[in-house]
């Protein structure tokens, strides 16, 4: 059991501290003045990492409240006033204008770029490559031990074979491959069953990555061409990215979250 595990285990038994809220308040609010100090002090490569560190931190912020502000919505026309009298068959018609020169095209690259880390859990637990492979014992006498079966869910797709049990270094069972999940979209609050398209980012490497690994905080790409979904050019969208919630090898599903 990992240390965090048991610190879990320690608070549900017994609970916080009373005052462990305003403690951490605190600790944050500290935070801010102990970075600084550091970057003030740090010379040499670690005062340039750490400088490089804070710039691309104040990027990534700029960019993210620049995405917020911009509005890509459509708004009333207010200042542009015609003179006259207005036919009555446009009396019911909201006239209305474009907020921004960009394509619609260009502004959804822009907020998927700001919004990059954006997703409902940005720290996840770590898995150790003892939990994650179980290693296979194989050969005449059992010596050789280069085989690992993966021990998490892990998504292969429709057109995957096996390759002969000779060669095989990762073995994938197939109790564990899975092709839907539970999908929550967090603006309609419904749940799809969708099928999964691929393995976008898995947060403990690339290995798994392109093993297709599924754990919790894990970036997968799901068909939702049933829920209806169009572009603003108003084209069907086909696949979209869900980050999931939950440890599926524990619940025997999977569980995420749209990220729209």
């Amino acid at each position: 059991m990992a240390q965090g595990d048991y610190i879990q285990l320690h608070e549900k038994r017994y609970g916080k501290r009373l005052d462990h809220d305003e403690r951490q308040r605190k600790r944050k609010a500290r935070e801010v003045k102990k970075r600084s100090r550091v970057a003030q002090q740090a010379i040499g490569l670690k005062g340039k990492r750490i400088a490089k560190q804070n710039y691309k931190d104040k990027v990534q912020m700029k960019r993210t409240i620049a995405m917020h502000e911009e509005s890509s919505t459509r708004r009333k026309v207010d200042d542009n006033v015609q003179d006259g009298a207005m036919p009555a068959y446009l009396l019911d018609r909201d006239p209305t204008t474009r907020a921004k020169v960009l394509s619609n095209t260009i502004k959804q690259k822009r907020k998927e770029k700001a919004g990059k880390w954006d997703v409902p859990l940005p720290k996840v637990r770590p898995v150790a490559e003892e939990e994650m492979f179980k290693v296979i014992r194989t050969g005449k006498r059992k010596t050789k031990q280069w085989k690992r079966m993966v021990t998490k869910v892990s998504f292969v797709g429709p057109s995957f074979t096996r390759k002969p049990p000779k060669y095989e270094r990762f073995i994938r069972p197939t109790g564990l491959r899975f092709t839907k999940a539970h999908v929550t979209h967090p603006e309609l609050k419904c749940t799809f069953n969708l099928d999964i398209i691929g393995v976008k980012k898995n947060p403990n490497g690339q290995m798994y990555t392109s093993l297709g690994v599924i754990t919790k905080g894990t970036i997968i790409e799901v068909n939702v061409s049933e829920l209806g979904l169009v572009t603003p050019a108003g084209k069907v969208v086909w696949g979209k990215y869900a980050q999931v919630t939950n440890n599926p090898e524990n619940d025997g599903c999977i569980n995420g979250v749209l990220l729209v």
